[in-house]
């Protein structure tokens, strides 16, 4: 391993951290980068990035290793936020780490650090690799694959995952701190990165004009209370109605276009259920779709594996995945994730139903 180049994107945060310093002991030689991605301050919460380059800064000097910032914040807005912002604003609700991971973690970053003579890319991510093919990680609880479906295995054939064979976040800090790293502590972020304490809500009400609508019950029509953007909503949501006291309420569909919001206190309402998902915008990991079958599917982060039948289109474009019982809907625009045993083949993106 000496002489081999690794590049690891460092965020100041203790997962980063501790899989540099497990690079250096392992004897490769390492460089650190911080990749400055949004420094925008938001009304109410002031972004940490400054803070974050700082313990990212402070890691690197301990350890010895180079050190970088590299500014990828257009790329970030264009390819990321923008396709936040432009989601809900027709009514979808997406997966911008989704997208940060494929288009600036595995995109830019990884095209960048080949250019300045990197042999291989690194980052905190719970997850594994075997030779172009992405596994779960050893930490089922933590595991980020579902996040990774769209990094193409050409790029996770040159990228390294040391923190995803450790059992827990636990042992992770434990290690962090055995090493003298301040940042062992340091809380995880939470919630979108950008968005961070100031919350989701508050910042599409700063990107998209505020559009006052009837929130209107499911089978009757009757109009229940006002909303401020259907945008601002999505399918299965029940805090945030503001609908005063009464039964709670869920979400069964928005209508951007129509601006209306629809909700039902019924559990059994067949719009809150569903038996088959259709996918749209396919991606594999391994660059070719899998043969129709018996799969494993993910429909949010740490949501449960169900045992789907999957149905590939020709093209390779779409697919459906049928489940033997219903579960709850899911939201359009969400990210449908298939795994066969503990590989994370690729996925797609939920159709409107």
């Amino acid at each position: 391993m000496r002489g081999t180049h690794v590049t690891v994107g460092m965020s100041g945060g203790v997962d980063s951290s501790l899989t540099a310093a497990l690079l250096v002991e392992q004897g490769y030689q390492v460089t650190g980068v911080y990749l400055r991605n949004w420094s925008r301050d938001l009304p109410g919460f002031k972004c940490p990035w400054a803070e974050d380059l700082a313990d990212a800064e402070r890691v690197a000097v301990r350890l010895g290793i180079g050190f970088e910032v590299w500014d990828c914040e257009e790329a970030y807005r264009q390819e990321v936020v923008d396709y936040l912002v432009d989601s809900y604003r027709q009514g979808l609700t997406p997966n911008p780490d989704v997208m940060c991971n494929e288009k600036i973690k595995f995109g830019t970053f990884a095209r960048l650090a080949e250019e300045h003579g990197a042999d291989l890319i690194a980052t905190g991510h719970y997850a594994r690799t075997r030779r172009g093919r992405l596994l779960r990680s050893a930490d089922a609880h933590k595991d980020q694959t579902y996040f990774l479906w769209r990094v193409p295995g050409t790029v996770l054939a040159r990228t390294l995952f040391p923190i995803g064979d450790i059992s827990s976040k636990t042992e992770v800090r434990e290690m962090a701190a055995a090493r003298g790293l301040e940042v062992a502590s340091k809380p995880d972020s939470q919630g979108i990165c950008f968005v961070g304490e100031v919350g989701l809500r508050p910042f599409l009400l700063e990107e998209i004009e505020r559009k006052p609508g009837d929130i209107v019950e499911w089978g009757t029509g009757r109009v229940l209370g006002r909303h401020q953007g259907a945008f601002l909503y999505t399918v299965g949501q029940r805090k945030g109605l503001d609908l005063g006291g009464g039964p709670a309420r869920y979400v069964v569909r928005t209508d951007t276009e129509a601006n209306i919001v629809t909700v039902t206190d019924d559990l059994s309402c067949p719009d809150l259920w569903t038996s088959r998902v259709c996918c749209h915008d396919a991606r594999w990991v391994g660059g070719a779709a899998p043969a129709d079958g018996r799969y494993l599917a993910r429909t949010r982060h740490t949501g449960q594996l169900r045992e789907v039948e999957a149905v590939f289109a020709p093209e390779g474009g779409t697919f459906s995945i049928s489940y033997p019982e219903p579960v709850r809907t899911v939201a359009p625009g969400q990210s449908v994730v298939l795994y066969e045993g503990e590989e994370c083949l690729g996925g797609g993106v939920a159709d409107r139903f």
